[in-house]
This record gives structure tokens, sequence and C-alpha cells, in this order.
């Protein structure tokens, strides 16, 4: 096998797209959801859980992993790979949208940003190379230029301001990207939901000779028919033969539209969070156990998962873990939440391949919207 990393399209359906990220740490099937592994942890998960459940990438965040051990330390520890023993693909993302919107007191100019760490007030400072150093102590297999994120809504100008920026951050990241074999940067389209600005930025970012292309700025609040329209403008101009991202998003109804307009990886911090606090996402939709009605229903989530957590425990026994703030309940939930969002990106990569994804998207919506109340006991 080679170490060059690569993009593979396999199978093609409309613009959905069935692929294969070749990297230096395995082969990342796509469509993929990655789970968010922010502090090199997928919260209440163990890393050989999140692999047992189909998980092919995990994403490590450069904002939280400076602050907190060091990227320095990291690297004398070996990477992130081995000190989170996820030998397995890892994308880290480059620190830009928490300094936005985490990051106390901070000052942006055309060189960086200059920010006090919302854990201690310590001072720091990323620009673009600071931001490709970090990621490459880090060791990560896909890293991602910096950037900046507007909110939205925001002025034609404060958009048109910060896409060009990202531009800029965008070249002199290539330029400090030092991966090795089976390692690539991916660049970011930005122009919030400016139709002229995506467009624009997505034909500069295509131009500059990344590994892949991300398209970033969006699931910032905006609704789902603005996030879908400015994917259908930037999908077009997107090199095929290289992969798609669409960062921080979301909810399944989300990945579905997105896979349909030809998006390749996800990530979002949905799944775990939502278990985290009783939200469980199921083939019935969306079912809160803290919900008075589960304490008495014997039933199991869903009994033909092949998630055990889905299947192995009562209702009535999670909605009183949770109700009890158990530790396992956060952990079974967030093991619900992961294997729902993995199983459906398999099934979407195995109706890609059949050329059914239309009909397999129609199906899993029409569960949902059927709900729980006949599920089987």
């Amino acid at each position: 096998m080679s170490n060059m990393f690569g993009f593979t399209l396999l199978a093609q359906d409309g613009a959905a797209r069935r692929g294969a990220v070749k990297t230096a740490h395995g082969t990342i099937q796509t469509p993929a959801f990655m789970p968010v592994g922010t502090a090199a942890t997928v919260k209440a998960m163990h890393p050989q859980g999140v692999r047992a459940l189909g998980a092919d990438v995990v994403l490590g965040n450069t904002y939280h992993l400076m602050l907190r051990p060091g990227p320095e330390r990291i690297a004398t520890l070996g990477g992130l790979h081995h000190f989170m023993n996820w030998p397995h693909p890892i994308l880290t993302d480059s620190g830009g949208f928490q300094v936005m919107s985490l990051a106390k007191l901070r000052k942006l100019d055309a060189d960086g940003v200059t920010f006090q760490s919302h854990i201690d007030g310590s001072r720091h400072r990323l620009t673009p190379e600071r931001s490709m150093e970090i990621q490459g102590l880090l060791g990560s297999d896909i890293q991602m230029q910096f950037d900046e994120c507007v909110k939205l809504p925001a002025s034609y100008a404060e958009t048109e301001r910060a896409m060009t920026l990202s531009l800029q951050w965008g070249e002199r990241s290539l330029k400090a990207f030092a991966g090795g074999p089976g390692q690539a940067a991916f660049g970011i389209v930005q122009g919030g939901a400016e139709a002229t600005l995506r467009r624009a930025s997505a034909r500069a970012v295509a131009a500059m000779g990344f590994g892949g292309h991300a398209i970033g700025g969006l699931a910032v609040g905006e609704p789902q028919e603005v996030m879908l329209a400015m994917i259908e403008e930037v999908e077009p101009l997107l090199p095929t033969a290289k992969p798609r991202y669409l960062m921080g998003v979301g909810t399944p109804d989300d990945l579905l539209a997105a896979v349909a307009r030809g998006v390749d990886m996800f990530d979002c911090v949905m799944p775990t969070r939502a278990g985290r606090h009783g939200l469980a996402y199921t083939r019935f939709g969306k079912i809160n156990l803290r919900n008075a009605r589960h304490a008495d229903d014997p039933r199991p989530l869903d009994a033909d998962s092949a998630v055990p957590a889905a299947r192995d425990y009562s209702r009535a026994y999670l909605h009183h873990l949770i109700k009890s703030g158990e530790i396992l309940g956060m952990m079974l939930l967030t093991e619900v939440n992961i294997g729902y969002y993995q199983t459906l990106m398999a099934d979407a990569r195995t109706a890609i391949a059949a050329q059914s994804f239309a009909a397999y998207a129609l199906g899993v919506r029409e569960a949902w919207a059927h709900g729980d109340a006949e599920a089987p006991r």
C-alpha cells in the first residue's frame, strides 16, 4: 500500500458520492461522520468503543490541545495518535473557530489572532504558521488551514473581509504545511450566506492545491435551506478528485441532505453532547429519555439495533440513569448516538453503491416521521 494521501471515488448516485480517503493511519470510508474528540477524547467513550461502532476517523481540536496539555508535550509523548490510543486517522481543526467563539479578549489582525485562554486567562497567539506547526506536532493525518469564521447573520462587508482574510491565511497555511507521507492540508471555503462570496472563495481555494476542501462557516444558526443553498453554490466548483468536508454539521437530516449534494465528510458535537443530556438518536427519530413517559417502559430503544446500548437496556433503566445523573447513562446514550450516526453513514455508502440513495434517504425520513410508538417490543 502506498503511503500517499489520496481520495478514490468508488461510486456516484446523482451528486451523492461513495469514496475512500487514504491516509497514513488507514482509510476513511466516505460518506463519513467523524466523532469529535476535542481534548484528545470522544467524551464518555473508550477509543476502542468508538472504533467498534464503525468510526474510521476522529477529530481533535488545535485550540484546546494547544492550551492543555500543549502540542510540544504531546509530540514528546509520541504524537496524538499514540497519546490518545487511537491508531486510526485523525483530523485536526485549525483553532480558528474556537478562538472566535471561546477565547477572551481576542484581537484580530492581518497576521493572526492574539487571545486569552478561556481556561486561565493566559495570553496566546495563533497565526496560520503556528496553527500548522501545532497540527504538525500533533501529527494528525488531515490538517485544516487557519481561517476566520464570522457568526451569521453578518453584513456583506464583514463577510467579504473575513473571506478575503481566510484566503490569505489559506495560502500561508498551505505554505507552512510540512506534512509527511499520508498527510494532507485542507483548505476552507468561507463566504457566509453570500452566494457570490462563496463561489469566489471556492474558486480561489480550489486553485491553491490543497489535498481536500472544506465548507466552513455554516451550521452557525442559519436555517437549513440557507446551508444547503451554499453547498449547492460551492459543490460544482470543488475538484471531484478530492474529498469535501462540511464542518460542524449536523443533525441526521443535515447529513442526508448534504450527502445528496456531494459532501463526503462531517463532524459535529451533536451526538455526543445530546447523549450526555439524555437525548437519543434512533431510526425512530429523537427520543428524550428525560421524559417521564419512559419511566415504566420495558422496551429497549431499538430491539433490532447492532449497537448494544440501544438493544440491551430498557428505556426505563436509561430514564433512571439520566434522571439520577449517573455517568453510565451518559456513556450508554453517547454510544447509542455515535452508533446511530455511523450506521446512517454506512447504510448511505451501501445505498450509493447500489444507486438507491434517494430511496434510502426517503425511507429513513419516513421512519423518523412515523416515530417510536409502534417500535418492536
